[in-house]
């Protein structure tokens, strides 16, 4: 993984910016704005997922923005009930019309659902929706090493994204150091937790660092990652917060802080939702 001032350098040379909007729960109307906000802030990358019930407003504020086509990146995903190649192939097609978009800027497979055995399939129908132009950047999320490695094996193509869960209870350096070995940029899922399980924004030992740099404790979650070369999405409708969610990455955690972050971590226990990619299979 390599950085440049604009961002990620990823192994197939698209760049990505160092935070990106998460959109799961911004939806309706009011979700057209709370992007087209977030646009205007300086956000280039939104991140949505067929189950997250949003694209539509996601493809509307893309047309409503006065920003052009290519500057905006748009990033989905592959629904676990869809693996099979020809399902994956036309699933991208009509996920593209609902947004209304020519293409995707990145996709990926939201789920390897190791049970079923059909990731290699859907990971074959990326590769070939890239070839022909309707994605640009393709990826993958949840993925094991294991897992990693066999897509890897049957077609050549090494993912340029593994979007993975990462938060100070749950910090799964493991994974990022996995995915640096194979060339891959690590992106992280519920930055902060979940509210209503494992708020880390509540975090007394968060709140002190944040206090001592001047900065909210959401501003430190993502600037831990950003230091750790983990591409980071945060989901935030409020304008405030998505403004101190995008300039979190101009100033330098200590070392010191960095691992006394990482000593937050509570293992598999940590997990907002005990959703090991091994076990857990998504299907919606």
């Amino acid at each position: 993984m390599t950085v440049s001032h604009n961002g990620f350098i990823l192994n197939d040379g698209s760049v990505l910016p160092f935070v990106g909007l998460g959109t799961i729960g911004i939806d309706g109307n009011q979700g057209t704005f709370e992007i087209l906000n977030a646009l205007n802030l300086g956000y280039r990358l939104i991140d949505t997922s067929t189950n997250y019930n949003n694209e539509g407003i996601v493809g509307e504020a893309v047309r409503r923005s006065a920003l052009p086509r290519e500057e905006i990146l748009i990033s989905a995903k592959l629904p676990g009930s869809h693996h099979e190649y020809d399902k994956a192939f036309i699933f991208i097609q009509e996920s593209l019309r609902r947004m209304g978009l020519e293409y995707f800027d990145k996709y990926l497979i939201h789920w390897p659902n190791p049970k079923d055995g059909k990731y290699v399939d859907a990971w074959k129908a990326l590769v070939d929706a890239q070839k022909q132009g309707l994605i640009r950047t393709i990826g993958v999320s949840n993925f094991e090493p294991e897992h990693l490695d066999n897509i890897i094996e049957e077609t050549g193509v090494t993912p340029a994204t593994n979007q993975v869960e990462r938060h100070p209870y749950f910090h799964n350096n493991r994974m990022v150091e996995e995915n640096e070995k194979r060339g891959i940029l690590t992106e992280a899922w519920s930055p902060f937790g979940r509210g209503y399980l494992n708020d880390v924004l509540e975090n007394a030992t968060i709140k002190e660092i944040a206090d001592r740099y001047d900065k909210t404790p959401a501003q430190i979650i993502v600037n831990w990652n950003y230091q750790a070369g983990v591409f980071t999405i945060p989901k935030s409708s409020n304008p405030m917060h998505q403004k101190d969610n995008i300039n979190s990455t101009n100033f330098e955690l200590s070392p010191e802080d960095m691992k006394t972050i990482d000593s937050l971590d509570k293992g598999e226990d940590g997990r907002v939702e005990g959703q090991d990619p091994n076990e857990y299979h998504e299907y919606v």
